[in-house]
């Protein structure tokens, strides 16, 4: 199912591959609308996640992921404990967690993903290119640049830059990651990374909150950078939001709200994170 690859994000990645709506007379209606609430949750006073146990840095069963700490805070504004259900993410993911109610949102689903219903926002970010610093290759920002003719670059299979890179005549030199794996032995973006430490590869294309994150722990000085300057192929650039059943329109209410109350403390998680977040022009964001 969801980088964005089985690194989580099948969601972005492979279907080339969300909180704000105002929630109305605020404590008034949400009083009036318990009754309804009960009814879309599982369990009212429990706030329910389901989520892949090993895929970080988005989430783990230690809760070490910026996933993990997102629902912790969510958890901590409605006053209600955080409990988790752990699933690979693989084909059946929702169809075995979130539709079969063994929870009440999942993490990290981009905008316009169909098969549940997607919340506003809570990020918004791109796929990008992890160059290490002071070489031929800095200033690069798009795909299309003749620099990267005969480089050694990295790809997760199955990615939407992969259109990208044989449109622009790259595939001679692609050494190829693979998309779907089993994350309790392998990891193929850190090792993508690891072969750019250590030069089997020129160029790392990863999700850009895989990249970011893997950046901050490189043994080298790298740059990553967020392609945004694509004029052909298929989507990059994703709004990520959460995942909640489409006949829970109450609840997606309340979490568009608590993202739209806690917009500040979510964007300090994702960054602590290294995620490398875009505003609505494709510009970074600093804060």
């Amino acid at each position: 199912m969801s980088g964005i690859g089985k690194m989580k994000r099948i969601w972005p990645l492979v279907l080339s591959i969300a909180f704000l709506a105002p929630l109305g007379s605020r404590f008034a209606a949400l009083a009036e609308g318990a009754a309804d609430a009960a009814i879309e949750l599982v369990d009212p006073d429990v706030l329910r996640v389901c989520t892949d146990p090993r895929d970080l840095p988005f989430s783990n069963e230690a809760g070490e992921g910026f996933e993990n700490k997102i629902a912790a805070l969510l958890a901590q504004k409605l006053g209600k404990p955080l409990a988790y259900v752990y699933y690979p993410n693989s084909t059946g993911f929702i169809r075995n967690t979130l539709n079969a109610h063994r929870c009440d949102v999942v993490m990290g689903v981009p905008q316009g993903d169909d098969f549940v219903q997607v919340t506003n926002p809570y990020y918004r970010a791109s796929y990008a290119m992890v160059t290490k610093k002071g070489g031929d290759l800095d200033g690069v920002v798009t795909l299309e640049d003749p620099r990267l003719k005969g480089k050694h670059i990295g790809i997760v299979a199955g990615t939407p830059p992969a259109t990208n890179l044989a449109v622009d005549g790259l595939l001679p030199g692609i050494k190829s990651y693979p998309l779907v794996i089993d994350t309790r032995a392998d990891a193929p973006t850190a090792d993508m990374m690891k072969d750019l430490e250590n030069g089997v590869i020129d160029v790392a294309i990863l999700w850009g909150p895989i990249a970011g994150n893997l950046a901050k722990t490189s043994k080298a000085s790298v740059t990553v950078t967020p392609l945004v300057n694509e004029k052909i192929g298929p989507r990059m650039i994703y709004r990520i939001g959460m995942g909640v059943r489409h006949s829970d329109q109450e609840w997606k209410r309340t979490l568009n709200k608590l993202i739209a109350e806690n917009q500040g403390e979510i964007d300090k998680i994702l960054q602590d994170y290294g995620v490398p977040l875009l505003d609505e022009n494709d510009k970074p964001r600093v804060n």
